[in-house]
């Protein structure tokens, strides 16, 4: 079943339910969706462009939940940590670091040694499987070991 007849299917029980946080949060992430398909006048989203959709919608999340935290609104912060695992429902499991390692590996072993440039790299053969902070460390961590065997 696609990530969007799921969301519609799960949106329908929650409202069964009366469970206004889940219908909120689905309501949400429909929206964002249709927004998305009317600016790229598509009638329907392909499955990767509903995950990244998903992904940009979890990491507004991760944002506020850290700006709530930094502001001692713990309320607020509750608030967006469950619309978070909500979303995270629907999302396909992140690579591991291993994996997110040999891919960076292929992508420096191609002779691609650029910051800028194994970023993009790597993120392009990942599309969305993997969280752009941790590749972003990982990069420097390999970027700099090289750096120092050279030495």
């Amino acid at each position: 079943m696609s990530i969007i007849k799921q969301i519609d299917q799960d949106l329908i029980n929650a409202q069964k339910a009366k469970d206004e946080t889940i219908v909120l949060t689905l309501r949400m992430i429909k929206s964002a969706c249709k927004n998305q398909a009317i600016e790229l006048r598509k009638p329907e989203l392909s499955e990767q462009e509903v995950i990244l959709i998903l992904r940009r919608e979890m990491k507004k999340r991760l944002d506020s939940i850290s700006a709530f935290h930094a502001g001692n609104r713990p309320d607020l912060a509750d608030k967006e940590q469950a619309e978070l695992e909500i979303i995270k429902k629907y999302l396909p499991p992140e690579l591991s670091e291993d994996d997110i390692s040999r891919a960076i590996d292929v992508a420096l072993a191609s002779g691609v040694n650029n910051f800028g440039q194994v970023m993009k790299e790597v993120m392009i053969k990942l599309q969305g499987q993997a969280d752009g902070q941790i590749v972003q460390r990982l990069v420097k961590e390999k970027l700099d070991q090289d750096f120092k065997n050279k030495i």
